[in-house]
């Protein structure tokens, strides 16, 4: 099979297109024929070789997939061939990646692909649509009338976290570095839109939300704490996914004398079981056209080191280029 691997850390030329043995299922694996995948930051981190973890050699790129059961082991009891699937956090703790024609993934990992949804759709929500869903209701707990703040309401999480926190009843402020950008969040559902390039933000934000935000979810790899605390409304709470190597200064005071909370948290970690809750309301809000993929370009599985070189120059450089995901086909 066709697969984009690496066989060392290193820049996107470390990457490989070529052919690797296609896996078998045992156990409780299912193998997948790959549909799409998707790139998230977390592969090139890995890539890169700045998330050291464990990984095979060689060591086949990937967090997402959406495709097709071809064949499943003798303990998989939920799926069977030709159940269309989708599946994230693959590539991490040692398990083998999805950037390729097939992947073999164990059936906890995987859900079924609602008939409306596309496997371009479904493999563009998979990382980004689990890691908003844990955020805003196992960790920050959303509730009806709150305010919630989200940098980049049309990037890959962003967008997520706009239509999950509208389904949920929130009133949801988020920013975007142009007009256009600002188009595709109001689509999306958010209330209020700051162009943070032409806008000061935080005055706009005071007059948004006089009272402060519920929820601020902060994209942003240095997260201000003490500009974030300040718009903080009574019992707010800070959901933290971002900022590896930030080293942000909490201003104690301001926050705790408004019983303010921090939620830091990696998709990853998370149970196999929670993780399963989340997709079964993802399926239903996508079922119902509350979810929708926000994917910015579709590529080839060969350009992958390609995708690496754009995904990096936005998440690290801000380029600003894309507005939502990568998404690449065998």
């Amino acid at each position: 099979m066709k697969a984009a691997y690496i066989t060392r850390t290193g820049p996107p030329e470390v990457i490989q297109y070529g052919e690797l043995p296609t896996p078998a299922p045992t156990g409780s694996q299912v193998l997948v024929q790959v549909g799409a995948v998707s790139v998230n930051p977390i592969d090139t981190y890995i890539r890169a070789g700045m998330v050291p973890m464990p990984i095979p050699k060689p060591y086949i790129l990937g967090c997402d997939l959406a495709g097709t059961v071809v064949q499943v082991g003798p303990e998989v009891t939920r799926f069977r061939p030709g159940d269309r699937v989708w599946g994230s956090n693959q590539g991490l703790l040692g398990r083998q990646g999805t950037f390729a024609q097939y992947a073999c993934v164990e059936e906890q990992w995987l859900y079924p692909t609602p008939p409306n949804l596309s496997d371009r759709e479904a493999a563009a929500l998979a990382l980004v649509a689990i890691t908003a869903h844990l955020g805003l209701f196992h960790h920050a707990r959303i509730q009806p009338g709150e305010v919630l703040f989200v940098h980049g309401g049309s990037g890959g999480v962003g967008s997520c976290v706009v239509q999950m926190a509208k389904a949920a009843g929130a009133t949801v402020i988020t920013t975007a570095g142009s007009p256009e950008k600002a188009e595709i969040c109001r689509q999306l559902g958010a209330d209020h839109v700051i162009l943070y390039k032409t806008e000061d933000v935080d005055q706009t934000l005071r007059r948004l939300a006089p009272q402060g935000v519920d929820i601020w979810w902060e994209t942003l790899r240095q997260p201000d704490l003490e500009r974030i605390v300040g718009h903080l409304r009574l019992r707010g709470r800070i959901v933290l996914m971002a900022g590896r190597e930030a080293r942000s200064v909490l201003p104690i005071g301001p926050f705790y004398v408004k019983d303010g909370s921090i939620h830091g948290f990696a998709m990853f970690n998370a149970p196999a079981e929670r993780q399963r809750q989340c997709a079964d309301q993802i399926n239903q809000w996508a079922s119902e056209g509350k979810l929708r993929a926000r994917i910015d370009r579709v590529m080839k599985l060969a350009e992958t080191a390609q995708a690496h070189r754009l995904q990096e120059e936005n998440t690290l450089a801000g380029k600003g280029t894309l507005a939502g995901k990568i998404v690449l086909e065998p």
